[in-house]
């Protein structure tokens, strides 16, 4: 991903964000027979505060891969849209995208099988969640369980490259930022979320006291 001084994102916190709010993600890696890309869920490594992941594959992908032997990209995307040259005001313009995107680079490690079990239950609790009917429980089976666990690899990544780029109008004035944010709240260019990650990148700019 080429990068921008004016949209570079290396706080570690951000892109740690990033990956907890928007954890499908894109694996990719360059093999003999070209590039390959598969689609998981990852999570934060609970036992670290830097940017390492952990996550599954489903058999075969961990040998279409080269899992634990060749380098892997993620690739996390975050919100992203259109933006209308509309909302610049007079003057030659032409549209553009809106992104929050990080690229993270390196070796993956295997787990065990025993730290595979962990990071499958967490991907569980992750997802599931508490809505009134109780928590989600695997079913209490030793061979279903060994069964499932046997299908699949996991893996922990920590990262030796990391890119990260958040391109939400830093370059535009304030108020053309403003009529953005409103655009993309309401109307046919509505997206909330995108909306919502520009107002916040927004008023971090903003100087205190000033709304």
């Amino acid at each position: 991903m080429r990068q921008n001084p004016s949209f570079a994102m290396t706080d570690v916190g951000e892109i740690r964000r990033l990956i907890e709010h928007h954890p499908w993600v894109t694996l990719v890696a360059s093999t003999p027979d070209g590039l390959v890309a598969s689609h998981y869920a990852v999570l934060l490594d609970e036992s670290r505060d830097d940017l390492t992941i952990v996550g599954h594959v489903g058999k075969p992908d961990d040998a279409i891969l080269g899992l634990g032997e060749r380098e892997l990209l993620v690739v996390v995307q975050g919100p992203h849209g259109y933006i209308t040259p509309r909302w610049y005001g007079d003057g030659p313009a032409v549209p553009t995208w809106n992104f929050v995107s990080a690229h993270l680079s390196g070796i993956p490690e295997i787990l065990t099988p025993e730290e595979n079990l962990r990071v499958l239950d967490r991907l569980v609790e992750r997802f599931e969640g508490e809505d009134g009917r109780g928590l989600y429980r695997a079913p209490n089976d030793a061979a279903f369980v060994d069964r499932l666990a046997a299908g699949t690899v996991g893996f922990r990544l920590t990262p030796t490259r990391v890119v990260g780029k958040r391109k939400l109008s830093q370059n535009r004035p304030v108020e053309v930022v403003d009529t953005i944010i409103a655009g993309l709240g309401d109307g046919p260019y509505a997206n909330p979320s995108l909306a919502a990650e520009m107002q916040r990148a927004a008023d971090a700019r903003r100087p205190a006291g000033r709304a």
